[in-house]
């Protein structure tokens, strides 16, 4: 097959598309769509999300040092679009979207969106500024999920299919399971 050849970029689709919930030691909160989002390490879980240096969230997660990774579904799809189009300098976007803002257990300051089937609580360990973007790498430090979006083990039921990803511009919804870890093992 023939490749074309491109401009270096970040090529790497799809991505998880996110909400993170972020605010300072004044109580100043916001929402932030991110699909600069990744997985680092399982032990301890670790994760990094990518935020340029203007948005308003960035000086909220460098102020507090943490933040809230928020799974949004794929019915949840304008109010993803919404937190990364507007700034929360123009206004509160919990209030905007009718979104609850929930107190997490263990964070003193980053709320949860409590319509979010998945919550990850969030520290930051380490921040890397690498250009446009500043990596913001965090150790998980709570995870939330709704009841019926895990199994007994504690495992993504089927429903993780109505999560989102995004892919050059586009959002989309996560399609039907393919295998499982191991699979290719038992034959």
């Amino acid at each position: 097959m023939k490749k074309k050849t491109l401009d270096p970029g970040t090529f790497l689709y799809p991505t998880p598309a996110v909400m993170v919930s972020c605010a300072d030691t004044g109580g100043n909160q916001n929402i932030i769509a991110i699909a600069w989002v990744g997985v680092l390490c399982s032990v301890p879980p670790t994760v990094a999300i990518g935020v340029t240096r203007a948005r308003y969230s960035h000086g909220l997660i460098v102020d507090s040092g943490e933040f809230v990774i928020n799974l949004p579904r794929a019915d949840q799809v304008y109010a993803l679009d919404y937190t990364g189009t507007y700034s929360g300098r123009d206004g509160d976007k919990f209030t905007a979207l009718k979104l609850s803002a929930i107190d997490p257990t263990r964070l003193l300051h980053a709320p949860l969106i409590g319509e979010c089937p998945v919550n990850l609580e969030c520290r930051v360990k380490h921040r890397l500024e690498l250009g446009s973007h500043d990596a913001f790498i965090a150790e998980v430090v709570h995870v939330h999920a709704d009841e019926d979006w895990v199994d007994n083990r504690g495992r993504p039921r089927e429903r993780s299919g109505e999560l989102l990803a995004y892919t050059g511009g586009l959002y989309r919804a996560l399609g039907e399971i393919v295998g499982e870890h191991g699979f290719s093992r038992s034959e």
